[in-house]
């Protein structure tokens, strides 16, 4: 038995999310489909993380179990020869058995751009949040501390969500423009783990700010209140990338 780990890119806008659904298609259900029919026997995938209908990843990583001898070289030739062109895998590794891509994950990284710009862009509207009034980047700057360290974020979760816990650690949160793209912010978030909607929620809430519409005052005090109710509504799901997930380096034998 091998234990095979995949380092995925996909453009989310065409499915309905990462995870198998009977709704439509999903990027889980593509890679298994395609999987199934290269290596002749039923594929499950199990990922870092689920990413939300419209949302893009460079860095998703999942891994599988196979019998198949196939070289991992050969393999990723042949899955990105028949997979579709909005789905790409970047790395084929080999790992030991007990690897588990959701389990001993050490962090994620993912980034949310938004154009800030008076005028739309046709490109970019799948990519971003298009916000064309003017931004106040340093008010906007002040609040990142906010969500830095082990906080409760059940003001920052899915609307209706019954998880268990809702404290989750943030190791990096940060506020630039985009290298290269002109009028484009990058809002860049790495933690141990998150909640379903949470980086969409946070970009949500301080682009209130930057917008005059919350203070950064008040933007603690919903953080406080632990109420999802207080918090304003979610950013867009096109503008939000998986970036990376970090593992622990393997000790070479």
């Amino acid at each position: 038995m091998r234990n095979i780990k995949l380092t995925i890119a996909y453009d989310g806008t065409n499915y309905l999310g990462w995870q198998k659904q009977k709704t439509g298609p999903t990027v889980q259900g593509v890679l298994e489909e395609t999987l199934g029919r290269l290596l002749g026997h039923r594929v499950k995938l199990r990922a870092a993380g689920r990413t939300d209908a419209g949302v893009h990843a460079l860095g998703q990583v999942a891994n599988f179990l196979t019998t198949n001898k196939m070289s991992r070289a050969d393999l990723q030739r042949a899955l990105n020869a028949l997979l579709p062109k909005d789905i790409a895998i970047v790395k084929v590794e080999e790992v030991p058995i007990k690897f588990n891509a959701q389990y001993d994950a050490c962090s994620k990284t993912y980034f949310y751009q938004i154009y800030n710009h008076p005028i739309r862009h046709p490109i970019w509207r799948l990519y971003s949040w298009w916000v064309p009034q003017k931004l106040d980047l340093s008010a906007m700057r002040s609040c990142l501390d906010i969500f830095l360290g082990q906080k409760d974020f059940a003001s920052f979760r899915k609307t209706g969500s019954d998880i268990r816990s809702t404290v989750r650690t943030v190791y990096q949160a940060k506020l630039k423009w985009a290298t290269g793209t002109a009028h484009m912010l990058r809002f860049e978030i790495s933690a141990r783990g998150f909640l379903r909607y949470m980086v969409r929620n946070i970009v949500g809430a301080i682009v209130e700010v930057g917008l005059h519409r919350l203070t950064p005052q008040e933007l603690r005090e919903i953080m406080a209140a632990k109420d999802r109710s207080l918090a304003p509504p979610p950013a867009p799901p096109q503008g939000l990338f998986l970036k990376e997930v970090v593992y622990k380096k393997r000790r070479e034998p």
